[in-house]
């Protein structure tokens, strides 16, 4: 009797097929629990590899769980492989804590291209924020050397591009200075997700569409709200997968999709916890995810680019 096709693959979404490698917790949304169903609801298959497995985010008191290892990493490519399931459209990679398991993750980009060599590779390189650094040390020249050399899309904070090119972004200019080290490097495509500079939060964008060419490069002002959200830098990485893959052409429509359907959803999430009795300025908050659905799959455009000339 013959094994029924996989539809995933014999059959693939308009959108495409997604290999979806970062952190996961039982409650709560960031990691994997953030970019999964976002990206299902823009209509992609995702499958998920859990790089940790914790009860919370690491934000509470106490957490507990497992950490998967490179070799247990490359177990489960190995499964795919053997069963002919490694054809991916996408590869986004989050919070990744060790140099080991980061070189298998190369070792995964090497294995998913030699099926698919079109493979598009969203890298969210998760080293820190704020000044503070949430890996070990070393990872940093890892993701400089062999990590943004092979990605696509790379979508740092402004803590995380200063530590990738080694410019201190003080300035707009700064920040289009980096996206273009960056660039020389290896992605076509630079999205800073946030930058403070000057009292106003920023989204700087960088799109390089032929090497002979200059990146077309854009800024979205984003709204301050007063509170501190977790999960937020993995949903953006997610939404801006999404509707890039939807718009390959025009960066900055993906990105002015992809902050105004995170802004409708951190302003739900401000409600919801009012409605509660809580004050949301006094701790980190969980994302309304599932409540927000319909700004997730039908964002209306609220936060605009500004080309930079």
């Amino acid at each position: 009797m013959a094994r029924p096709p996989v539809l995933s693959v014999a059959l693939p979404s308009d959108t495409g097929r997604v290999l979806s490698i970062q952190s996961h917790t039982v409650q709560g949304y960031v990691g994997n629990k953030s970019a999964v169903f976002p990206l299902q609801l823009l209509g992609f298959d995702v499958d998920p590899i859990n790089s940790v497995q914790f009860s919370n985010h690491t934000g509470y008191p106490t957490f507990r769980g497992q950490v998967l290892n490179g070799s247990q990493l490359w177990d489960l490519i190995e499964g795919l492989a053997e069963n002919d399931l490694l054809h991916y459209t996408h590869l986004l990679t989050g919070y990744i804590g060790s140099v080991s398991f980061l070189t298998t993750v190369l070792q995964v980009v090497d294995k998913l291209r030699s099926v698919n060599p079109d493979l598009v590779y969203v890298c969210d390189p998760v080293l820190g924020d704020e000044g503070k650094l949430y890996v070990p040390q070393d990872l940093i020249s890892v993701y400089q050397q062999k990590v943004v050399p092979v990605a696509t899309m790379l979508t740092p904070n402004q803590f995380e591009v200063e530590l990738l090119t080694g410019l201190r972004i003080t300035c707009e200019e700064d920040g289009l200075k980096a996206c273009n080290t960056l660039h020389s490097a290896g992605p076509r495509k630079v999205v800073i997700t946030s930058a403070l500079i000057e009292d106003k939060l920023l989204l700087i964008g960088s799109h390089k569409k032929a090497k002979e060419q200059p990146p077309e490069q854009f800024k979205i002002e984003i709204p301050k709200i007063p509170a501190y959200f977790t999960g937020t830098g993995d949903l953006t990485t997610a939404l801006l997968l999404g509707w890039s893959n939807k718009y390959p052409d025009n960066l900055e429509r993906a990105a002015e999709l992809a902050v105004s359907s995170l802004q409708a959803l951190l302003r739900r999430t401000v409600e919801d916890y009012k409605r509660a009795g809580f004050d949301p300025s006094t701790s980190s908050l969980e994302i309304r995810l599932i409540q927000s659905q319909d700004e997730i799959r039908s964002p209306q455009i609220t936060c605009k680019a500004v080309k930079y000339s």
